[in-house]
């Protein structure tokens, strides 16, 4: 039996892509870059430095990543506070709610710095419901380094095989694998040009993971 829900933030608690969205070609913008949207469909999962890393490695650049970071959740913060588009995704609330009044521990591991996800976390009340929040900027390596994926496995002071991700990305997916956790995909249309393929369930809706229908489960 689960007893350890790992949710991934963006795009699967709270829909920030368009806020991120803006902030990256702000932030393009500022650098005189032009980013494909195949390169930067690619960028998804992965933490705001290795984006940015990845960029001045792809273009040349002369400036730092640390620079482009700077840069990037600038705007990120301004768009945060004024921008009407941020929302949690539909139906996840309550899946937090069942499954911490159903005693499940409740991990967030998300590639956002810790100072997003605590933005986010305070925005939308979901403090009380969390044991432990991980950030991928935190670390050496963010996804798909399946490193988040086991701190939280650890953290939450049970097996592995009693845990589950729940991910949007390719490269969340690709470090649930690699980690060696149960992964569910939310597809959704928040999600694009994402690879499903390593993930053990696939779901377009969070009723398919309730606690009920998660207790029938042989994993």
């Amino acid at each position: 039996m689960f007893k350890v829900a790992i949710f991934d933030m963006d795009g699967v608690i709270v829909d920030t892509e368009p806020l991120h969205y803006k902030a990256y070609h702000r932030m393009f913008r500022d650098v005189g870059i032009k980013v494909s949207p195949e390169l930067y469909e690619s960028f998804t999962g992965q933490s705001t430095k290795e984006i940015c890393r990845r960029i001045t490695d792809h273009f040349n650049l002369q400036m730092m990543p640390d620079q482009l970071v700077r840069i990037k959740r600038r705007h990120f913060i301004e768009l945060f506070n004024n921008d009407s588009e941020l929302s949690l995704i539909d139906g996840v609330l309550d899946l937090i709610k069942e499954y911490h009044s159903e005693g499940m521990t409740l991990i967030v591991a998300s590639s956002a710095s810790m100072d997003n996800i605590n933005r986010i976390f305070k925005r939308f009340e979901l403090d009380q419901y969390f044991d432990h929040k991980f950030s991928g900027a935190d670390l050496p390596k963010s996804k798909p380094h399946p490193a988040i994926f086991e701190n939280s496995a650890k953290a939450s002071g049970y097996d592995s095989s009693q845990c589950f991700v729940i991910e949007d990305s390719t490269n969340g997916i690709k470090a649930s694998h690699a980690a060696g956790i149960y992964c569910f995909a939310y597809k959704s249309a928040h999600s694009t040009g994402q690879d499903y393929t390593l993930a053990n369930e696939v779901i377009s809706d969070f009723s398919e993971i309730s606690y009920d229908k998660l207790s029938a489960k042989i994993v």
